[in-house]
């Protein structure tokens, strides 16, 4: 099983990404701690330059199996379901824009909050099917490059769309595209989940993605979940991806990524 972890490519307000800015330093600091791949979080890809990215993972030997999108909402507030118009096809257009880079790197986009949240006044009915043209829409736009899209369920406390892995499922029904699955996230699992062990293998083949933090967001060990137990569910569904690290960076980011390959090693 191969493990990556979050790196923000630039600073960021996002406090569950391990590792921030400083692009070359953390790079070499990931692979050094024994991590085989870095997951990339990009607010805008035209920030990023694609060969200098392309040349230090190589430099580095650390593949890309994720690119996560969610601060285009944090920092920005672009998402799926705003009632402006405008707002929700700057969000579909910011989310295509990352194919040509996901393409590269064989990577999964993600789709985190920048699916958005139900906004006072708004018909719940009428917020879904915003997300569910605008995730067509990238979907087929990403389709011909064969890259994936992976949508994350997350908790209640942060978003009123799709909070559970079977909400999720019901989701890709609707979407209808086979390169449209679920990223599922330990965190938001051990809050929304009766079972983690029973909603993974309810998933099986449409886990695209995987991220693992503990029950209080630190790295895998800090809490009380069962990651030999999760982990193991995970291999039997068939799950050849990454599992990767987004987890806060306490008490630094330094001893969490180091604390959290140690411990995933020993899990698996």
């Amino acid at each position: 099983m191969n493990l990556s972890i979050v790196l923000s490519t630039q600073q960021t307000q996002f406090q569950a990404a391990t590792l921030s800015g400083a692009l070359e330093t953390n790079l070499a600091k990931v692979a050094d701690l024994g991590y085989q791949g870095v997951e990339l979080a990009i607010r805008d890809p035209k920030l990023v330059d694609l060969d200098v990215l392309a040349a230090l993972t190589k430099k580095y030997g650390l593949r890309v199996p994720a690119i996560g999108t969610g601060q285009a909402w944090g920092e920005e507030g672009l998402s799926f379901t705003d009632p402006d118009p405008a707002v929700r096809q700057a969000a579909i257009a910011r989310i295509q824009c990352h194919i040509p880079l996901a393409k590269h790197f064989g990577a999964v986009i993600i789709i985190g909050l920048v699916r958005g949240i139900i906004k006072p006044g708004i018909d719940p009915a009428q917020a879904m099917t915003w997300l569910i043209e605008a995730l067509q829409a990238c979907s087929r736009a990403a389709a011909p490059h064969s890259v994936r899209l992976a949508l994350e369920p997350i908790n209640r406390y942060e978003t009123t769309l799709i909070n559970t892995a079977a909400q999720g499922l019901a989701l890709i029904e609707h979407v209808g595209a086979d390169n449209f699955g679920l990223l599922l996230d330990t965190f938001h699992m051990n809050i929304e989940e009766p079972q983690i062990e029973a909603s993974i293998a309810a998933c099986g083949a449409r886990i695209f993605h995987f991220h693992v933090a503990d029950s209080n967001r630190w790295y895998p060990g800090a809490g009380h979940l069962n990651f030999p137990s999760i982990l193991e569910q995970l291999s039997t569904t068939g799950y050849q991806g990454f599992v990767s690290g987004e987890f806060l960076p306490q008490p630094d980011a330094d001893t969490a990524a180091r604390k959290a390959i140690l411990n995933l090693k020993s899990y698996v």
